[in-house]
């Protein structure tokens, strides 16, 4: 029937032999159980056909203790979906996985940052690797998962069913056959994925899987290719409820849809999808869902009221242009983070490093990934950030050549870009974060005597502090003077200036008055690999 023991926050999953076939089992027949608590408390989760005449159930147990579970089905006559009844044991984890020590991730109680179940704050330090899980075998992705842990990611960015970049697998499947309609669930697609979807928990990160890529809408190609941009609402649906049955009873943070434009118009057909798949979810417990919007566009207004819209996840993009600097510095991300209902504020999809600025024809730099980073976690209350480079993305197997918004780009291998200087830069950007009281940090640029970036986007200082202003943290993406008022700060101060490249110290100062200007240290002192040297300055006030 099922593994009949299983691990507090694991996956149980339970197997049902129905005693009839159907013509469609999608919409023919729905299957149901119900699984009671040690304490009572009662969760129901809907089952998914698995093929021929196979039906599973998934769950994830939450207390210790024997679970006692039925199961139904909208079939009466079908003895083998209905009034089947059982137990498994939960038993506590022994490991150091943090999922499973700590649990699945909820909303801070002020709703600005992420946090486990027992309320241990989650700094979101994501890959990109959108086709990990199409075109990755098992073991080249335990490899990558293994790399990426040792460096200090803890999510995984990645689509789960075909879209426009990998419109197959590696066995030229597609999850389902029909072109605005699922015409024929394609089970044994969902069956490959299942392996390498389980190893993203396993290897202690949190699956952010994109249900629907809407890219390209405006042209047929994309309408064809993408789902997102193709499928009816209903059909829309029906296809994210089997998706979030057969996975949702791992630990994800959910991601409707990717790359698209979801404001005015558009905005109702996402609503609704939203609404049909996250509200009631068929994993019998709320879950986190977001959007991946398409770059620059801000749909927030338009999803403002959506109770299932958990998370602001927006994408400044591969531009560096100064409009485009601009928006991430002062445009939607800095200030809409005041609004109500509050939601953890997360760029999904900064610079890709080593990727052709289609805007300005230039290779994109560890420096300017850095910088999009800590602009993006300091010009709203810091939630985390995501990374990406192409040769991941697309899960290059040797070097290679595509277009793409309208540049040529050159792709390393997925190897070879594991080791890019920006992807240990992100690393150390996530330690720098964790040594203080990140979630306390919100938007500080009153400090600033002067704003640098007013004049030249690409002067902007970032800061935040904390709420008792014990704690600031500054970013000067250039070599410059950086001018405080402190009056409204208890001093004294000691500033630190930082490497983002090595997380090392430079120069350290203490500081008594109400007014100070922080200059740089020698240059001499570190190395640079861009056009400006840019440092993390760390304050720690009140030391008396």
């Amino acid at each position: 029937m099922g593994n009949q023991v299983t691990h507090k926050w694991g996956v149980f999953e339970l197997e049902l032999k129905s005693s009839q076939l159907y013509n469609d089992p999608l919409r023919d027949v729905s299957v149901w159980c119900k699984f009671v608590s040690p304490s009572g408390r009662e969760y129901t989760v809907e089952g998914f056909w698995n093929g021929e005449n196979t039906w599973l159930a998934r769950f994830m147990p939450d207390e210790l203790g024997v679970w006692r579970y039925r199961c139904g089905c909208s079939n009466k006559e079908d003895v083998g979906l209905n009034s089947v009844e059982g137990s498994f044991e939960c038993i506590a984890y022994e490991g150091d996985n943090q999922l499973y020590i700590h649990g699945p991730l909820r909303l801070s109680p002020n709703r600005r940052y992420l946090v486990y179940s027992d309320g241990t704050p989650f700094f979101w330090l994501a890959d990109t690797a959108w086709n990990l899980l199409l075109r990755g075998e098992v073991e080249e992705i335990k490899e990558y998962l293994e790399f990426r842990r040792t460096q200090g990611y803890n999510v995984i960015q990645f689509v789960i069913i075909n879209w426009g970049a990998a419109p197959t697998d590696n066995f030229g499947d597609r999850a389902y056959y029909g072109c605005d309609k699922v015409d024929v669930l394609n089970v044994s697609f969902f069956k490959r994925i299942d392996e390498k979807f389980a190893l993203l928990n396993k290897y202690g990160f949190v699956a952010a899987p994109v249900l629907f890529w809407v890219s390209l809408e405006e042209n047929l190609r994309g309408r064809y290719l993408n789902p997102g941009a193709i499928l009816r609402e209903e059909e829309a649906i029906l296809l994210g409820r089997y998706i979030l049955a057969r996975y949702g009873a791992h630990i994800a943070v959910w991601i409707l849809n990717g790359d698209g434009i979801y404001t005015e118009l558009k905005a109702n057909r996402w609503r609704r999808i939203g609404r049909g798949i996250f509200l009631n979810p068929p994993t019998g417990r709320k879950i986190l869902a977001t959007m991946h919007p398409r770059g620059g566009t801000w749909p927030l207004p338009d999803f403002r009221c959506e109770e299932w819209y958990d998370i602001v996840g927006y994408q400044s993009s591969h531009h560096n242009e100064r409009e485009r600097l601009r928006w991430i510095c002062q445009g939607p991300p800095a200030t809409d983070w005041r609004l109500d209902p509050p939601r953890p504020f997360i760029n999904m999809e900064p610079n890709y490093e080593d990727w052709i600025d289609h805007v300005l024809k230039v290779r994109i730099t560890r420096y300017m990934v850095r910088r999009a980073a800590y602009w993006s976690l300091l010009t709203s209350p810091p939630a985390g950030i995501t990374y990406g480079t192409g040769g991941i993305i697309v899960w290059a197997q040797r070097r290679i050549v595509l277009e793409s918004e309208g540049v040529t780009q050159q792709f390393l291998t997925w190897r070879e870009s594991l080791k890019l200087q920006g992807g240990y830069d992100m690393a150390v950007l996530r330690k720098i974060f964790e040594s203080i009281p990140w979630w306390d940090l919100v938007p500080a640029q009153e400090l600033l005597v002067e704003q640098p970036g007013l004049d030249d986007e690409e002067a902007f200082i970032a800061i935040a502090k904390t709420s008792d202003s014990k704690y600031m943290v500054i970013y000067n993406p250039k070599e410059q003077e950086v001018k405080l008022n402190l009056k409204n700060v208890k001093t004294p101060c000691k500033f630190s200036w930082i490497d983002p490249t090595t997380g090392k110290v430079s120069k350290e100062e203490t500081i008594i008055s109400e007014t100070v200007t922080l200059r740089p240290p020698p240059s001499r002192d570190r190395i640079s690999d861009g056009s400006y040297k840019d440092w993390v300055i760390m304050c720690i006030c009140s030391l008396n």
